[in-house]
């Protein structure tokens, strides 16, 4: 069945912020002071991000691709995918999207947020911040683990024969990124999941708010998408019979 425009957009939208609410919210949940995850586990955020990406691919992915990254789609369009004259009509879904899902999580943890005095801690709810403070290592780390995750996600789904068993199997592949890459940066591995949150951060007048760090928010931009592009191309050239 094919969707106008419009509603696969309107999923973009709604999948983005469903993404965003359950992955920053277990951030928010591990990092506010005052929360019942208060300084728990990394493993907590890892199943936070892996299950908020599952979840609303298992929901749109038949309806607008449940790509939910503008990495995805623009890596899609350069290797002919996916119509140009559609991807900033994805894009802005996407990031308005990040924003909406964001708000709900500063909604939601408000009085935890009042008591954070942390401000660094409150930003990484947010977005992304390198732990070495270097743009370089942050860009190496979200590039690498952007390729493997856009590279897992088009061999995961080139066979078209379970896209349900496919979505389940790309939740994983988030979830281990995040364990095994997220030290460094977060990670982001979405332009969309970073920008639209820090857009907000740098808005919201928290009791307690630091820097949005804009001087580091191109990295979880560009990076994202140098990965996908490299992985999508990888695959196009040398492994698509």
């Amino acid at each position: 069945m094919h969707y106008s425009l419009f509603i696969r957009c309107l999923a973009e939208f709604i999948g983005t912020a469903i993404m965003v609410a359950l992955g920053n919210g277990s951030v928010a949940n591990v990092e506010l002071k005052g929360t019942k995850g208060y300084h728990g586990s990394w493993l907590l955020i890892g199943w936070g991000y892996g299950i908020g990406v599952m979840i609303p691919a298992l929901m749109f992915g038949t309806i607008s691709g449940a790509q939910i990254n503008p990495a995805m789609t623009i890596a899609s369009a350069v290797v002919g995918n996916f119509p140009w004259q559609e991807v900033l009509p994805y894009i802005v879904a996407q990031l308005l999207g990040a924003i909406f899902g964001q708000l709900a999580i500063v909604l939601a943890y408000k009085p935890y947020y009042d008591e954070t005095t942390d401000a660094e801690a409150i930003l990484g709810t947010f977005s992304t911040i390198d732990a070495a403070g270097s743009k370089l290592n942050g860009f190496i780390n979200e590039f690498l683990g952007t390729f493997i995750l856009v590279l897992g996600a088009v061999a995961m789904t080139a066979d078209k024969l379970d896209p349900r068993a496919d979505f389940i199997g790309l939740g994983f592949l988030v979830m281990c990124l995040v364990v095994s890459l997220g030290g460094p940066t977060g990670p982001a591995l979405n332009p969309a999941r970073d920008l639209g949150p820090r857009l907000l951060h740098a808005i919201w007048p928290f009791a307690h708010k630091g820097s949005s760090q804009f001087s580091y928010s191109w990295v979880p931009v560009v990076a994202p998408i140098a990965g996908a592009v490299c992985a999508t191309l990888l695959w196009q050239v040398f492994l698509t019979k």
